[in-house]
């Protein structure tokens, strides 16, 4: 029979291989996550009619960057009658398979670790609307000077991704894909 010590030690042993096999904690946002097979930057889009629907008057946006509730309250049917100044109506049926498979990819069910760690950076009862309204985009968009975003033409507002993040589409945001039109990369 195994001595009680023994037994500690093993299980003891045993939690700690556990916790940091899975346990990462990043060190850009302070943040820690649970791994679950944790994949870099958030899923690309793959919905074709999502893609279609949404990027045709902006970026389709990755539903990894915003959780459930923000995406159920971004495309009802009532909020698609002035989804930012703009008529985004939709029929019955495709609305439906937007809002699940936007639902499907939200932040928080997600394993990508941008999305994650927007997830994270979001409170409790908090429904961001907008991901530039997220802490954490916010976070990481802080040093960049409003003359290379607001005052650029090309650029305009942080909402267009695709204008520096060269491979956004791709879902990944990294800083070594960052292009500034007029600028160049971003170093900061």
């Amino acid at each position: 029979m195994k001595s009680f010590s023994t037994v500690f030690l093993s299980t003891f042993l045993l939690i700690g291989v556990i916790f940091t096999t899975n346990a990462v904690a990043d060190s850009d946002s302070g943040y820690w996550f649970f791994s679950r097979g944790d994949q870099a930057g958030v899923a690309p889009v793959t919905n074709a009619n999502y893609k279609e629907e949404c990027g045709a008057c902006h970026f389709a946006y990755q539903p990894g960057l915003l959780p459930t509730r923000s995406w159920q309250k971004l495309l009802s049917a009532k909020a698609l009658e002035d989804h930012f100044g703009e008529n985004a109506e939709l029929d019955e049926d495709t609305l439906k398979e937007l809002l699940d498979y936007a639902i499907s990819q939200a932040a928080d069910k997600s394993s990508h670790k941008r999305s994650r760690k927007m997830n994270a950076s979001i409170k409790t009862g908090e429904t961001p609307l907008r991901i530039t309204e997220v802490s954490y985009f916010r976070k990481e968009h802080r040093e960049i000077p409003k003359r290379l975003i607001a005052d650029n033409a090309k650029v305009k507002s942080l909402s267009n991704c695709d204008a520096c993040h060269q491979k956004a589409a791709e879902g990944i945001f990294e800083e070594d894909t960052i292009n500034i039109p007029g600028h160049g990369r971003w170093d900061d």
